[in-house]
């Protein structure tokens, strides 16, 4: 798909500094401030308004004491600061007062600066496209909607720039944003909800793959342990008795050893394996939660694959909670004041200055609306090695796949699969034999895998 690419506005900061004159005129920059550098999408600071109808919880409580319990994203002194400096408005009106009550009725707007962090540039490529559907390919990195850093840098605003601000994507499923592959945009809600209904009657079928850490079974792996939010702020979800049903089938497309040295030696780290992945349910992180606790997590997972959260073991078969406050914790401090330390880093083929590059807390704020600021992610942080390559109906009347991602490709000196799977399914057959599908609890729509 072509993308519009627009020019830096760096040298024309008052072109996207500047709030608008009256502060409940939605502020939404058109043509997005997208550039393109290092590799990086990069959204240039902008001012943006968000209006909000009081809701009922809201009626009658002061306008600083609903910000302060409601929206913790930045701190009292900040939003005490926005009123009195007319950034946050009742009905189009400076507040009086911190203190002044909001009642039923009333439109509570707030314009504030926002910093997007960076996304990979890899474009979003198009694998089908009808009067109906857009299938796409999408990067890893890039969030699907909007959501709490990331507005303009997610699937619906890049195509939405690329189509026309009128233009409304309609999403039918939904991948993790570190996760890339076969998505469904609806061009009508008609063409969206015929999509989700096959979706709801677990008739569609989906196929990832996966670069995991070690030497994973050569046979098919059912993996059945059920799967429990711990923390939905941290994105930590684990294996418990108490979760909810899950089910994955798991097969080793390659397995690749330790590459050596330039002196011949075997280096002193693990081979990885490429596994292709059915998820049978539609839990959050059931394919990173089962690939932990099998002892084979993604190999540069921040979460699952992070020594520094847990440990050496890495998870490994772990299903009891008594150290779900530990891990909670040190994970709490990843991106804010340490690098996170992913089985990845121990990868030959990520280079040592990688290693050192990773988004986290500067230290230093912006300008303009005092916001800390981040460091860019490093090149190892734009995604994981998880990708949706094939999603299928049950009954073969439709079917879009992608190549095989380059970091599922045999490395230099092996040999090991270079595309798509073959006519002759191994995976399909074991499915079959094993008669792990009829028995497959509701599909959870939009879940992300």
């Amino acid at each position: 798909m072509a993308l519009a690419v627009f020019e830096p506005p760096i040298d024309t900061p008052e072109a996207v500094t500047s709030p608008p004159a009256v502060v409940t005129t939605p502020c939404d920059p058109w043509p997005r401030p997208y550039y393109l550098e290092d590799g990086l999408r990069r959204v240039a600071p902008y001012h943006f308004t968000y209006n909000t109808n009081v809701k009922e919880r809201w009626r009658g409580r002061g306008i600083l004491d609903i910000f302060r319990d409601e929206f913790r994203d930045r701190p009292e002194e900040y939003y005490k600061d926005a009123i009195e400096t007319g950034k946050i408005q009742v009905n189009g009106q400076p507040v009086p007062s911190v203190g002044a009550v909001v009642q039923n009725g009333d439109i509570i707007s707030h314009t504030l600066h926002r910093h997007e962090p960076p996304v990979t540039a890899q474009p979003i490529t198009i694998v089908h496209e009808d009067d109906d559907m857009i299938v796409i390919n999408k990067p890893a990195g890039v969030p699907v909607h909007p959501a709490g850093r990331y507005n303009y840098n997610s699937v619906v605003e890049i195509m939405r720039a690329e189509r026309g601000h009128q233009w409304n994507p309609l999403p039918c499923n939904r991948l993790d944003r570190l996760t890339s592959g076969v998505m469904f945009i609806g061009k009508h809600k008609k063409a969206a909800e015929r999509l989700t209904d096959q979706l709801v009657e677990r008739t569609v079928r989906k196929e990832y793959v996966a670069r995991v850490k070690g030497e994973f079974p050569a046979n098919e792996v059912v993996c059945e342990q059920p799967i429990l939010q711990i923390s939905p702020k941290l994105g930590l979800n684990r294996v418990r008795a108490n979760g909810k049903t899950a089910k994955t089938v798991f097969r080793r497309l390659a397995y690749y050893p330790p590459a050596a040295t330039s002196q011949g030696d075997s280096a002193p780290k693990e081979g990885y394996s490429i596994v292709r992945c059915l998820p049978l349910t539609g839990r959050t992180h059931q394919l990173r939660v089962h690939l932990q606790f099998l002892g084979h997590p993604i190999t540069n997972d921040p979460i699952y694959a992070n020594r520094r959260v847990f440990g050496a073991s890495l998870g490994r078969s772990s299903a009891n909670s008594d150290d779900d406050d530990d891990i909670m914790t040190r994970l709490s401090r990843m991106g804010k004041d340490e690098v996170a330390e992913a089985v990845a880093y121990e990868d030959e083929m990520i280079e040592e200055y990688n290693k050192k590059k990773a988004e986290k807390m500067t230290g230093e704020s912006c300008d303009i609306c005092q916001t800390p600021l981040y460091s860019d992610p490093g090149p190892h942080e734009l995604g994981i090695y998880l990708h949706a390559m094939k999603y299928a109906s049950a009954d073969g009347s439709w079917s879009y796949e992608t190549p095989l991602p380059n970091w599922a490709l045999p490395p230099p000196g092996f040999a090991g699969p270079l595309g798509a799977t073959p006519e002759s399914d191994p995976l399909a057959a074991d499915l079959k034999r094993l008669d792990v599908v009829d028995d497959a609890p509701e599909v959870q729509v939009n879940g992300s895998t």
